[in-house]
């Protein structure tokens, strides 16, 4: 029976294949080439642990389990072995083919085998100043319990043995262990590599002939001697291996246990969970490997799988740039001309509504806005959402200083925004010693809206305003990902976010999320109206009136919304969508009477905003939203659509997509085959979309400073 939809998994390789396209492509800069073979690297990673960790458990537990999409977990494995393998095989091409051309601009990445007299110095000094200190090796033979390997670390694993094995023991070993009476036995070591504490490139002394970069690993390597020596041995192999564990988070149903306790459980046991794939350098010793996947309790079903000497590839996205002469040439986001020379962000926002689009906007507007809360004598109160915040977050600093003066805040936390919830547990300490009141959201469910409410009075009058955004309040990522954020006083929309921030408060009164008038709303009311707005185009196109549905997504899986989707198709809606990750849906069928054109745009930002464009009888309406269209963003999370009521922010954004729908440098299309082939120019004209848009606002912002208006 074949499928109505593609398989989620199978889907998402084909986009991590689109990242690999990136790193292939020679008109790419040789440094960001590198950086999409971290990416890569990073989230297959993830998809392991996540993905092929769930769809193990699945098969284990058989008919019980039921999770969405995955009818046939054992035939989607298989799938994703054979083009796992498939895209390892490229990217060890592409990599080869990189550091040739690394070669050419005289950037040497070394082992410990290839050191020069003054390198080696500096190697063995570095060692003993910063490395040292950081390492205890693992003599896991004499371990009863094998250690738990951290599936973020990569390691060395050593074999320690002696060049003339039947010389006489040293003092205190008793010979029994080795090749014959009075040899030194062999040994087995692991070395976690410390990328957490130091970097894992080191440049190394360089003279006219160019840039040399030693991995970390390869200088524990060349002082292996410096670490084993005592024991005897003067003869020492190393070679990586790395574990990729089940991530999951079990939160279990014990009532007696708070929410916290949970999640740092839930955390502390992903490090235990199952591994679901084991990878080594194919030169490793045969008797180590063989030793290693006996302790490790793995089989054949386990992803057993050899590799390259390099691994955890995902560090490679910080490849330093200090080698590179031509640096990197990315384009600094601006001020919003509505913002621009202006005393008060706040002003702005409470005449009329503004839309940042990141990154080409500038995120210092957001801080702004808080900043201004945080010191405006009229401010009461302010409250928004956090669900991954920065490492050092202006957000906090501007939400603890608001505290100390005399402001009301509160922050609702998610705290099991994934393999972010240490740092999430961190901000909570945090905020609560500033007198920050924090909410961790709502049990067994996560809070992923993007949502900000100020009140301010004045004179006895209250004004709300705020923002509801795509994309996460992390002025790091924001340089980085393509995000819309509304700064809004609208009071009908802002009486929605103020209706959420009352659930969210008080989850176990569901009402406030049902009275929102303006705001389509996750998990209540979001699948519903989205389903009346796509039969209302069907409805439409079959009264023979024009019927058109915009959609730019990071993901589209959700069954229901793709077969009605598929309704909207045959019924003649013209179907036009931006789909960066997953796209689930079958995008050709001769049942349709509208093709339905759908593109995926990988390029230099991440592309993660979400906005859908119902043309509803001529009177277009357009939102941006938080959720994607997936099950878990629709029935198991909070999310928020915004409706962008202002004409010219409508105009903007559908501007924007159709910047996007013609791009033919970048995008690929999504057809039933997954092939990622490349949009082919209909003419000379080459339209590469994030520097088109980068240039339409640029041009706007222009215009705007040459009219004075604000």
């Amino acid at each position: 029976m074949k499928r109505k939809i593609i398989a989620r998994d199978i889907s998402w390789l084909s986009f991590n294949g689109r990242v690999l396209q990136e790193a292939a492509d020679e008109t790419v800069p040789l440094r960001e080439r590198i950086r999409f073979l971290g990416i890569f690297s990073n989230n297959l990673d993830e998809f392991f642990r996540v993905r092929v960790g769930t769809l193990k458990r699945m098969i284990e537990l058989g008919a019980k389990a039921h999770i969405h999409l995955e009818i046939e977990p054992q035939k989607i494995l298989g799938e994703i072995n054979i083009k796992v393998t498939e895209q390892q095989n490229e990217f060890n091409r592409i990599w080869n083919e990189i550091l040739r051309e690394l070669k050419k601009q005289k950037i040497f990445l070394i082992d410990e085998k290839h050191l020069n007299k003054e390198q080696q110095k500096f190697v063995l000094s570095y060692f003993h100043d910063e490395v040292r200190s950081n390492i205890v090796p693992l003599m896991i033979e004499t371990m009863q319990a094998f250690p738990t390997l951290n599936d973020k670390s990569i390691y060395l694993a050593c074999k320690l043995s002696k060049s003339d094995a039947r010389l006489p023991a040293r003092a205190g070993m008793d010979g029994n262990d080795g090749v014959g009476q009075g040899s030194i036995p062999q040994k087995f070591a692991l070395v976690s590599i410390p990328v957490n504490r130091l970097p894992r490139f080191v440049i190394l002394p360089s003279g006219q002939q160019g840039q040399y970069i030693i991995l970390l690993e390869d200088v524990i390597r060349f002082c292996l001697p410096q670490i084993f020596s005592f024991f005897g041995h003067d003869t020492f192999s190393a070679n990586i291996i790395k574990v990729t564990r089940d991530a999951e988070i079990d939160i279990d149903n014990d009532v007696s246990t708070s929410f916290i306790q949970k999640i740092e459980k839930g955390v502390k046991n992903r490090k235990k969970g199952k591994p679901v794939r084991f990878i080594f350098d194919k030169d490793i010793d045969p008797s180590l490997l063989t030793y290693l996947i006996k302790r490790l309790g793995l089989s054949v079903k386990d992803n057993i799988q050899s590799g390259g000497r390099i691994h955890n590839f995902k560090d490679f996205m910080d490849f330093p740039d200090a080698v590179f002469q031509i640096k990197n040439s990315r384009k600094k986001p601006f001020i919003h001309p509505l913002l621009q020379n202006v005393n008060s962000v706040t002003d702005v926002v409470l005449e009329k509504d503004v839309l940042l689009n990141f990154p080409y906007h500038s995120f210092d507007s957001i801080i702004d806005l808080l900043r201004e809360a945080a010191i405006s004598p009229d401010v009461v109160s302010i409250k928004l959402t956090g669900y991954r915040l920065a490492p050092h977050s202006k957000i906090i600093n501007a939400l603890t200083n608001a505290v100390r003066n005399g402001k009301q805040v509160t922050v609702v936390l998610e705290l099991s925004a994934r393999f972010d919830e240490e740092a999430n547990l961190e901000w909570k300490e945090i905020l609560e010693d500033a007198g920050v009141k924090v909410f961790l959201g709502v049990p067994n469910m996560k809070v992923h809206a993007k949502i900000c409410l100020i009140k301010k009075k004045i004179n006895n009058h209250t004004f709300h305003y705020g923002f509801v955004g795509t994309g996460n309040l992390n002025e790091k990522t924001s340089s980085l990902y393509g995000d819309h954020c509304l700064l809004t006083s609208d009071r009908n929309i802002m009486a929605d976010v103020n209706r959420m921030f009352a659930y969210l408060e008080k989850p176990k009164n569901i009402q406030p999320l049902k009275d929102c008038q303006r705001l389509m709303v996750s998990p209540v009311t979001m699948r519903r109206q989205l389903m009346s707005l796509i039969d209302k185009e069907i409805k439409a196109a079959k009264d023979g009136k024009h019927a058109s549905i915009i959609l730019k997504l990071n993901s589209l899986s959700d069954e229901k919304l793709i077969i009605k989707l598929y309704d909207a198709a045959r019924g003649g809606v013209k179907i036009k969508m931006v789909i960066r990750g997953i796209c689930c849906m079958y995008t050709e069928n001769k049942k349709f009477r509208k093709k339905v054109n759908a593109i995926s745009i990988v390029d230099e930002y991440l592309e993660h905003a979400r906005v859908l464009i119902f043309h509803h009888d001529g009177k277009e309406k357009t939102f941006i939203s938080s959720a994607d269209w997936m099950v878990r963003n629709l029935d198991h999370r909070v999310e928020a659509a915004v409706p962008v009521l202002d004409k010219q922010i409508q105009q903007e954004l559908k501007d924007i997509l159709d910047i996007q729908l013609n791009d033919n440098v970048k995008a690929r299309i999504l057809n039933n085959d997954l092939d990622n082939e490349y949009v082919n120019p209909r003419n000379t004209k080459k339209v590469r979309s994030q520097i088109e848009i980068y240039n339409y606002l640029l041009k706007k912002n222009y215009h705007n400073s040459e009219t004075g208006s604000n």
